[in-house]
C-alpha cells in the first residue's frame, strides 16, 4: 500500500483494500467508518504531524500478506451481507440489552457525582432504538434486495437498494456520532477512582461495542453499499 497510491484515496477506500489499516487509523484517533469519506490529508488537517507517521505505517503493510479472513473487499457481496448479519448484527443484539441495563444502573448510582453518566444513558437509549430498527430493515429489506438484484437484476430490488442505502447512511451517522460523544463524555472510557465494578464493566462493554460498530459500519459504508449501488448502473 504505497504512499503515492493513497494520496487520492479516501480513508474508507484504504481500509476496504487492506483491513489492517483500520488499526493504524484507530490508533491515530481517525474515524475510518462514518468519517471514511475523507483523504488522509483532510483527516489530518489539524494534526499534520501525523501524516508522515500514518503513511509510513501504511507502507509497512506491503511487507506482509493480507490474511484471507480480512480481505473483505474480495468477498462475494451476498456472502458479506450474511457475514454482517451473523457476526455484527448478532454482536449488537447481544450487547444492546446489557448496555441498556448497565448504563442506566451506573447513571442511577453515580449520576449525582458524575452527571455525564446520565447523558451517556440517554444517548445509548437512542442508539438502542435506532439500531434495532436499522438491523431489521437491513435484514428484511436491503440485504434481500441486494441478493435479488444479484440473482435476477430486479428493478424493484434496485429501487429498494437506492432508497434504503440513502436512509441507512444517515442512521450510521447518527449511531457513530452518538458513540463518539459517549467516548468523549467518558474520556475514552476512563473509570474514575470512585467507579465500582459495574462502572468498569459498563465502560469495557461500551468500548467493545464501539469497536465492533466501527468495523460494522465500515463494512457497510465502504464495501457493501458502494458495491450494491454499482448494481444500479
Amino acid at each position: 500500500m504505497k504512499q503515492e497510491n493513497n494520496n487520492s484515496k479516501t480513508i474508507g477506500e484504504i481500509v476496504a483494500l487492506d483491513f489492517r489499516a483500520a488499526a493504524i487509523f484507530k490508533n491515530a484517533g481517525i474515524d475510518f467508518c462514518c468519517g471514511g469519506n475523507q483523504t488522509i490529508q483532510q483527516a489530518c488537517a489539524d494534526k499534520k504531524n501525523l501524516i508522515t507517521t500514518i503513511e509510513t505505517k501504511l507502507n509497512e503493510l506491503d511487507s506482509s500478506e493480507i490474511e484471507a479472513t480480512h480481505n473483505f473487499n474480495e468477498w462475494k457481496l451476498d456472502f458479506l451481507c450474511d457475514y454482517i448479519v451473523n457476526t455484527h448484527h448478532q454482536t449488537v443484539r447481544n450487547l444492546l440489552p446489557q448496555l441498556m441495563f448497565y448504563t442506566q444502573k451506573i447513571a442511577d448510582v453515580h449520576g449525582a457525582h458524575h452527571p455525564e453518566l446520565i447523558e451517556i444513558a440517554s444517548l445509548f437509549a437512542q442508539i438502542n432504538t435506532e439500531l434495532l430498527q436499522h438491523l431489521k430493515n437491513e435484514e428484511e429489506l436491503l440485504f434481500p434486495a441486494i441478493k435479488d438484484a444479484l440473482k435476477n437484476n430486479s428493478e424493484q430490488a434496485k429501487s429498494i437498494i437506492h432508497s434504503e442505502i440513502t436512509r441507512m447512511k444517515g442512521e450510521h451517522e447518527f449511531a457513530g456520532g452518538a458513540m463518539d460523544k459517549i467516548n468523549r463524555l467518558s474520556i475514552n472510557y476512563m473509570v474514575p477512582p470512585d467507579g465500582c465494578n459495574t462502572y468498569q464493566v459498563t465502560f469495557k462493554l461500551l468500548s467493545q461495542f464501539e469497536d465492533d460498530l466501527h468495523i460494522h459500519v465500515h463494512l457497510e459504508n465502504n464495501i457493501v453499499y458502494p458495491k450494491a449501488l454499482a448494481l444500479l448502473e
